[in-house]
């Protein structure tokens, strides 16, 4: 049976069962072993086996039975104990619940017994008490202090409340009567409170907290307790501005007191709030006054930098202290504060900002033209030699020679940046000594003199005296100087845009101030931008003027009709070389002088106009054909010249001309298909004809045959 069990061994598998039973009956293994397999033997081992799992499962079915038996009698056993125990938990719950009346009652009876004692005690102790203050009275009737209490410095404490009561009552005493008695009376409670306050300095100044908390609370009590508080923030100050920061000194002195105050006083925020009440009204308003009062009138830049230094400083130090506690309304009373130091400068702040901005300006202005030796010249008078300038100005006719600024724009980026950093300041003083009703207003008011001086009195002056400078369109070899005004007035356009968009926008842009500054901005640059354009079509006008020049000077009608038709040489005119490269360098300078979309404008209106020119100069010549080939071969410069352009329009009217001038070579009877080739077919057909006819072969019974 042991070794029956073995094989019961987990986890249990009934053909491993087998096959191990087998392999341990000799003879039974499957290969036998050392001994032949024997059926027989293995039958009867297995019979054998079966009888014995047969007994044993006999046994352990009796021992299951026993175990049953047993739990069920155990579990009757543990359900009489837990009856038992419930029903003494229920008499333990009923005498609970008598002992919790019972002590319910008693509580009763011992609450009404207090109720009766006290009413018995309270008037027993009034009237103790109004018997002991009797006593007091009656020594300060007689003139005569016989208690202790009075003359031992130990009993201060005892005296005050003495005193503190007696004082009291005398105040409804009749005058008549009890006149000297009441003296007495108030000269002793005087007596005792300058020596509860001295007591308190003294405590104070040796650093001792706990006493100077029992003398405040004693003086609590007292009229002199305010007193006692003024005493307290005076000692506080005295060492505590030993710095030339009185900012600093403070933030660092409220900082040590308010750890100080809430272990002595018993309202501590009142106290604190008298403090910096007290440290605002005479330190900082006197520093203030200081400051600002010597520079008022004598200095209006140092008045106007340190009126906002001052302010920032202070308010900064304001935020700094609401981290305190000043009772239930401490930004209030902190505004109230600095509006009682700062309204009478803030009041004629912005007239004072405003005249030093005009004035600083103005005064810039003027150091920049006295460097230039110049005299500004007024814009917009009535005399008869500024007449004749705008009609030259709008107009081609000589009405007198033009302006020679010598090459000076009269526009400085120096100066402009000077402007642009006063009325930077300008706006942040605004910006934070404005009042938020007022900032808008104020703000505006500030960019109307940005607008004044930067751009009328300087970039609107420049541009008039611009305007003036450019030579009429016939001149010869004329300096335009006006694209470097135009150079230098966008360059100004951006910082001012800038400027406008970073430091005004953010004051304005919540109220209705803000329409009436884009309107205004809007304006100024219109108006600008009107004489810009004029400079510039009045520039080109020069431009092709000197073009017009150079071809009349340097182009030979024998160009185009050489005596010698076999011996030329040359691949383009003197002419073509020299007008395309003062045509490149006119290039350059516009891209030099503008930026966007404006390079990319001027330069189409430039090369529609320098195409009208070289067409026009083109019919006034006749031409052999060797003169056709080197027409086309300038032409061709032309062209290339057309390239730098970059304007797609510019180099197709180039494209066209191209095309025309090889009429000027075709055979005949190649023309009408030239004629219908693609650059030529839209074309008028008298413009056509009329490049036919500059033939010198042109017959109009041979070629205008051809033609049409």
């Amino acid at each position: 049976m042991a070794t029956t069990a073995q094989l019961f061994e987990e986890p249990f598998d009934a053909d491993e069962y087998i096959e191990r039973l087998a392999w341990r009956t000799p003879g039974g293994g499957s290969k036998g072993g050392a001994e032949a397999f024997d059926p027989k033997r293995l039958l009867e081992e297995f019979e054998n086996h079966i009888e014995e799992l047969k007994q044993l499962d006999e046994k352990l079915q009796r021992r299951v039975e026993k175990l049953e038996h047993q739990c069920h009698r155990e579990a009757k056993e543990f359900a009489h104990k837990v009856q038992d125990l419930q029903r003494s938990n229920q008499v333990a719950f009923q005498h609970f619940q008598e002992l919790d009346e019972h002590i319910s009652y008693v509580a009763t009876k011992v609450c009404h017994l207090g109720d009766q004692l006290e009413g018995v005690n309270t008037p027993r102790q009034r009237a103790v008490e109004a018997q002991r203050l009797m006593t007091y009275f009656n020594e300060f009737l007689d003139g005569e202090l016989r208690s202790d209490v009075f003359h031992n410095p130990e009993k201060i404490k005892e005296a005050a409340d003495i005193i503190q009561k007696l004082h009291l009552i005398a105040q409804e005493l009749p005058f008549d009567r009890f006149a000297d008695v009441k003296a007495k009376i108030a000269s002793k409670y005087h007596d005792l409170e300058r020596q509860l306050i001295q007591e308190f300095t003294a405590a104070q100044r040796r650093g001792e907290i706990g006493r100077m908390r029992e003398v405040a609370a004693v003086l609590l009590h007292f009229k002199g307790y305010a007193h006692c508080v003024d005493v307290y923030i005076k000692q506080c100050q005295e060492g505590a501005y030993l710095r030339n920061d009185v900012f600093e000194d403070t933030g660092t002195l409220c900082q040590r007191v308010n750890k100080q105050v809430g272990e002595v006083f018993s309202s501590p925020e009142a106290v604190m709030a008298k403090l910096i009440q007290n440290i605002f009204e005479n330190k900082l308003q006197a520093h203030v006054k200081e400051k600002l009062d010597g520079t008022r009138h004598s200095d209006a830049e140092q008045y106007l930098k340190n009126l906002y230094d001052l302010y920032s400083r202070t308010t900064a130090l304001a935020a700094k202290l609401t981290e305190f506690n000043l009772g239930s309304d401490k930004h209030t009373f902190l505004s109230k504060l600095i509006k009682n130091i700062f309204s009478c400068y803030l009041e004629s702040y912005i007239d004072m900002e405003k005249d030093y901005l005009r004035n600083r300006s103005a005064m810039i202005l003027q150091r920049y033209y006295d460097s230039k030796n110049h005299q500004k010249r007024p814009i917009g008078g009535g005399s008869i030699q500024e007449l004749k300038e705008r009609i030259r100005q709008r107009t081609n006719l000589p009405l007198g020679p033009s302006i020679d600024t010598h090459g000076e724009t009269f526009l400085s980026q120096e100066v402009v940046v000077n402007l642009l950093q006063e009325t930077r300041h300008a706006f942040e003083r605004c910006n934070r000594l404005s009042d938020p009703s007022d900032l808008p207003k104020n703000a505006f008011s500030i960019f109307l003199l940005l607008v004044e001086h930067l751009c009328v009195d300087h970039i609107d002056y420049a541009l008039e005296i611009g305007l003036s400078a450019i030579p009429s369109a016939d001149a010869k070899n004329a300096n335009l100087y006006f694209l470097d005004v135009v150079q230098q007035a966008n360059t100004i356009f951006h910082l001012f845009d800038k400027q406008f968009n970073d430091h005004l926008m953010p004051l304005i842009s919540s109220s209705p101030k803000l329409t009436e500054c884009l309107h205004k901005k809007k304006e100024t640059i219109e108006q600008m931008e009107v004489k810009l354009d004029t400079g510039i079509d009045r520039t080109l006008n020069c431009m092709v003027g000197q073009m017009k020049h150079i071809l009349a000077t340097e182009q030979k009608k024998t160009d185009f009709r050489p005596e010698d038709e076999n011996n030329v040489m040359i691949q383009y005119t003197t002419a073509c070389s020299k007008v395309c490269a003062y045509v490149s360098r006119q290039v350059d300078r516009v891209r030099k002088s503008m930026d966007g979309k404006n390079v990319d404008t001027v330069l189409m209106e430039l090369g529609v106009r320098f195409h009208r020119l070289i067409h026009e100069h083109l019919q006034q010549y006749g031409y052999s054909s060797m003169g056709g080939m080197l027409a086309i071969c300038d032409v061709a410069e032309y062209r290339r010249c057309a390239k730098d352009f970059r304007v797609p329009l510019v180099l197709q009217l180039f494209d066209t001309l191209h095309a025309l001038c090889n009429l000027l070579v075709v055979a005949p009877d190649n023309l009408k298909q030239v004629c219908s080739g693609e650059q030529l077919t839209n074309l008028d057909r008298n413009l056509l004809h009329a490049f036919v006819q500059l033939r010198v072969d042109y017959r109009p019974s041979r070629l205008g045959r051809h033609f049409s």
